[in-house]
């Protein structure tokens, strides 16, 4: 099969979408390396991502003015490049295809990660809204299969866009295989001191944004009087406002921004955690949750969207807006060693539904299927 995909997001995402396009576009090449796949992307960053097997061939904007208009190439320039590549299936994987798609030329499968943009308007302005909803419904509506990463993610589609859940295939994400690696101590205490990290810690990795819900978990230490220190590893917005805001009024010392780190440092830093909680309001799916599984750390999350599915029967889930919940639930697998062994075994066996070689094997079922129908 000759496979294309919007890889713009393997380049230039560090974390979300890029991860989610540089661990499949790298599963499918070591695992199934007779097929060609071919990146197309407006511009490269070898910092980030850099493929080199034999069977991936990168692809970007040849005419100066579409090098220039980057968006008109990747958004409706490839409808009439894919045929002219021969590209047998084009996989969009973040939530878009291109307009004036080749339908009767090219199959086509979007993945759709959320639609929180829909769930959680408020937070979204409204011609960000609108411009989301255009994009995400024609590629639904358009191509010939969708891969939702979350049974939330598929009941969503069908709910907002009215799409047959026949066209669905829901696929859950993997995270980066790294992060089921053992670190050697003394790694870890190279990490503990390059970063300063505590020798006890609770840690917490998404953006910090009002949606993740940091705010919440901060002050349910605080409502608890719970004296461990809080490691917080995220990219800031504007609601970090809010946060120091909280902090500075209560003269909280607790709490360890660490806005940089390295990815290649993030499984030792999970693995030298004693915990960890993840307040989001709502998530597609939730990655950082499945990377704190892996890492054998107790998990904490809300109990809402998809975070249940991906953290097993096994972790904690509160009411993100109940902050006495929060802070019983983190005194409850403190105070008791034996109840985060089971938390660390059962989540362990947990994540390994979602190993990489599982995930890359489910979505090469859906390009075949598709080809076989072509």
């Amino acid at each position: 099969m000759r496979i294309g995909f919007d890889a713009k997001r393997a380049f230039f995402n560090k974390s979300g979408l890029g991860s989610y396009s540089r661990n499949l576009i790298q599963g499918l090449a070591e695992k199934y390396p007779e097929n060609e796949y071919i990146l197309y992307t407006p511009g490269l960053n070898f910092d980030l991502f850099e493929p080199n097997q034999d069977c991936i061939t990168v692809r970007g904007p040849e005419r100066p003015i579409h090098r220039i208009f980057s968006s008109y190439w990747r958004s409706f320039y490839l409808s009439h490049q894919l045929p002219h590549d021969k590209i047998e299936i084009y996989h969009g994987l973040s939530h878009e295809i291109p307009f004036n798609f080749p339908k009767k030329q090219v199959k086509s499968i979007v993945t759709i990660h959320d639609l929180i943009f829909l769930r959680l308007p408020h937070l979204y302005n409204m011609i960000d809204r609108n411009m989301y909803e255009r994009r995400f419904r024609y590629s639904c509506e358009t191509s010939d299969r969708i891969v939702a990463v979350s049974r939330q993610t598929a009941n969503d589609i069908i709910e907002f866009f009215g799409i047959s859940a026949d066209k669905i295939d829901v696929v859950y994400q993997g995270c980066n295989p790294v992060f089921n690696t053992d670190v050697s101590l003394i790694e870890k205490e190279i990490l503990r001191m390059k970063y300063l990290l505590p020798k006890s810690f609770i840690l917490y990795v998404g953006t910090i944004e009002e949606r993740k819900n940091l705010l919440t978990l901060i002050k349910a230490l605080h409502y608890g009087k719970i004296d461990l220190p809080l490691v917080v590893i995220g990219k800031p917005t504007k609601y970090l406002n809010k946060i120091i805001e909280f902090i500075e009024r209560h003269s909280l010392i607790n709490i360890i921004f660490c806005d940089i780190v390295q990815n290649l440092d993030l499984p030792g830093i999970y693995q030298l955690a004693d915990l960890f909680v993840y307040p989001s309001f709502f998530e597609g799916f939730g990655i950082p949750i499945l990377e704190a599984l892996y890492s054998r750390v107790p998990v904490i999350t809300s109990k809402t969207s998809s975070l249940t599915e991906v953290g097993g029967d096994h972790s904690i889930y509160v009411d993100p807006n109940n902050v006495e919940e929060m802070s019983a639930a983190i005194k409850k697998v403190m105070m008791d060693r034996e109840l985060q062994e089971k938390m660390i075994a059962e989540g362990y066996r947990h994540a390994r539904k979602f190993d990489a070689d599982k995930v890359t094997y489910n979505i090469m079922q859906v390009y075949r299927k598709l080809y076989d129908h072509a």
